[in-house]
């Protein structure tokens, strides 16, 4: 059987979600970069894989299964049924559910509030509404650790949904240690992994670099 291929982007969150939960099942996957600057995810190939154009999007032998969180579903049920990275029990499944929607309609929206603009619009600052809307989120999911990772004392792919955000804009807005000493203790143990910086934790902190020179080379360009 042929690897399954996962096209993505190394530096962007959701694409490293998926690489991180793959290392954790032990699933060997080909790795397609898509040159987003070049144009190739609107390229008549790409759009029959995924009419939305975006990474990641995964081809396991015919098999397609876009966006993020439904990818680390779909393999850890396939490739991990008995790993507990994404529970059988109909209740701590939903648990885990639940913390995906939450990285997926809290943490990741904005986070792209702020990286986007400097990117795309040659944005110099980043307004403190923004940075205080970020704050909010990482209060909100330092009062959902109550225990060791985020969904109870087990890893989950809820786990690595959450990190590859946390870790990329923490660089950005700083994290308080102080005021938020779970997220850190949570942080270390993911970073403990032995994937973890392949995976994740080097894409993580290319892409924050990236925000903060970019917004400083825009500032520059302003007369």
């Amino acid at each position: 059987m042929p690897k399954p291929i996962l096209y993505l982007i190394h530096l962007s969150p959701p694409c490293r979600t998926v690489e991180l939960c793959a290392k954790a099942l032990g699933v060997e996957l080909e790795l397609k970069e898509v040159n987003l600057l070049g144009g190739e995810h609107l390229k008549p190939e790409f759009l029959k894989l995924n009419p939305q154009h975006t990474v990641p999007v995964l081809d396991d032998n015919g098999t397609i299964v876009c966006e993020s969180h439904a990818i680390v579903i779909y393999l850890a049920s396939k490739y991990g049924k008995d790993s507990g990275l994404y529970p059988k029990d109909l209740v701590e499944q939903t648990k885990v559910n639940a913390a995906l929607f939450f990285e997926g309609s809290m943490l990741f929206p904005r986070m792209r509030a702020i990286f986007e603009p400097i990117f795309y619009n040659g944005g110099t600052e980043i307004p403190t509404e923004k940075v205080e809307y970020m704050q909010k989120s990482y209060k909100l999911l330092e009062d959902t650790l109550v225990n060791d990772y985020v969904v109870g004392n087990s890893m989950t792919i809820a786990d690595f949904s959450c990190v590859s955000t946390i870790s990329t804009v923490m660089g950005v807005v700083p994290l308080d240690k102080d005021k938020h000493p779970r997220i850190y203790a949570w942080l270390e143990r993911m970073k403990a992994l032995p994937y973890y910086e392949e995976a994740n934790g080097s894409g993580a902190e290319q892409l924050a670099q990236a925000v903060l020179v970019t917004k400083d080379k825009n500032a520059q360009k302003k007369p």
